[in-house]
């Protein structure tokens, strides 16, 4: 061998070898690091999923009176968001960051099971509360008898109904695969009837809907907010409320009192006239200020409805409209890194509601602290 040729072979190898061997430890220190910070991000999301949701649910529990109909249906809403952050979202931050499935068929079948029925529910559940809060505005009268735990119960039921018949479909073919060793877990796009039947039930129906019924209780609301202050105005300058009103036995002895008293000998008529202006005036006073109270309410109530929706939609319209796209045009390319992330903002809307609802509800935010001071106390 000639040594002059081994020594420039042996350069050559250190050459090319070595940027190797300097490299190979830095990139896996990287993406070891990444992988940590993005269990870590993850872990905080789930973990902030879980404990916002459970005050949630314990907060109605505890709290008498947020024991109502459409507290219910919120408090069923913070279940489902719940068995989302403690079912679905921890096997799949180790999915996301492994990049491979390593848990089995068995418990494929029923992480992507569960995943599609409470993330469905979850959607459901945003329909149910708009279609209870629409009904309530535009029916209040009539409503008001019907709404009940029981038909809340219903609603509730026909929800879980709807989302399980969506989940179950791809157990049946999925089976057919149970002897081969598997490396990932994802619903199959090859069926086109189902990804269409899955999407559009589960989000672009909802969806539709939703916004549907919320345009209807924004022209409703708008038009209490609007209308009521001034038709309760023109009836509060007339006699007739006084006469028609809870206080009128009160104001109609006040007033025919007076009258015989500036009958009477030396019976003025001036103090009498006066005290009955002022019950009319103070009555007035009292109704408006009620009138203005429940517009107001009515007008925080709609406009978080309208940040429930708007949140719902940027969470959940990229994920679905990706998984259309892959079902459709097969020849089109889709970064896993990318569906890795509309998956997780999906997963985000289950935070994102019991934030909003105890962020813009005064009664929610009143016994969140009532409950938050009785656990200081012991």
């Amino acid at each position: 061998m000639d040594p002059d040729n081994s020594s420039e072979d042996l350069l050559y190898d250190n050459a090319t070898e070595s940027p190797v061997e300097a490299r190979s430890p830095w990139d896996e220190t990287t993406l070891l690091g990444l992988q940590i910070s993005l269990s870590a991000v993850l872990a905080v999301v789930t973990l902030a999923t879980v404990l916002s949701n459970a005050f949630v649910i314990t907060t109605i529990f505890l709290t008498r009176k947020l024991h109502t109909p459409a507290n219910f249906l919120i408090g069923s809403l913070a279940v489902t968001d719940l068995l989302v952050s403690i079912l679905v979202m921890p096997i799949s931050i180790v999915y996301t960051v492994s990049k491979t499935w390593s848990f089995g068929q068995i418990m494929c079948d029923i992480w992507l099971s569960s995943d599609i029925t409470f993330c469905t529910a979850s959607i459901l559940h945003l329909c149910v509360i708009a279609l209870d809060r629409y009904w309530a505005i535009t029916d209040a009268l009539e409503y008001s008898k019907r709404r009940t735990m029981r038909r809340a119960g219903v609603m509730i039921g026909v929800v879980w109904v709807i989302s399980i018949s969506i989940s179950m479909p791809p157990l049946f073919w999925r089976q057919a695969k149970a002897h081969e060793e598997l490396t990932e877990c994802m619903v199959n796009t090859d069926q086109i009837s189902y990804t269409l039947y899955s999407t559009f039930g589960a989000f672009y129906v909802p969806t539709v809907l939703l916004i549907i019924l919320y345009g209807r209780i924004y022209v409703a609301a708008r038009s209490r907010i609007f209308k009521s202050p001034a038709s309760c105005g023109k009836r509060f300058t007339t006699a007739q409320l006084i006469q028609n009103s809870a206080g009128s036995s009160l104001c109609s002895i006040n007033s025919s009192t007076a009258q015989e008293g500036s009958l009477q000998p030396g019976g003025g008529s001036g103090g009498s006239p006066i005290f009955v202006n002022n019950v009319k005036v103070k009555l007035a006073d009292s109704v408006l200020e009620r009138k203005r109270l429940c517009a107001a309410r009515e007008k925080k109530a709609t406009k978080t409805l309208g940040i429930i929706l708007g949140a719902f939609i940027v969470c959940w319209l990229p994920f679905f409209v990706g998984t259309l796209v892959m079902a459709i045009c097969k020849d089109c390319w889709f970064d896993p890194v990318l569906f890795d992330v509309f998956t997780w903002l999906g997963y985000l809307n289950s935070l994102i509601n019991p934030v909003i609802y105890t962020a813009f509800n005064d009664e929610f935010k009143q016994a969140f602290h009532k409950l938050i001071k009785f656990k200081r106390c012991y």
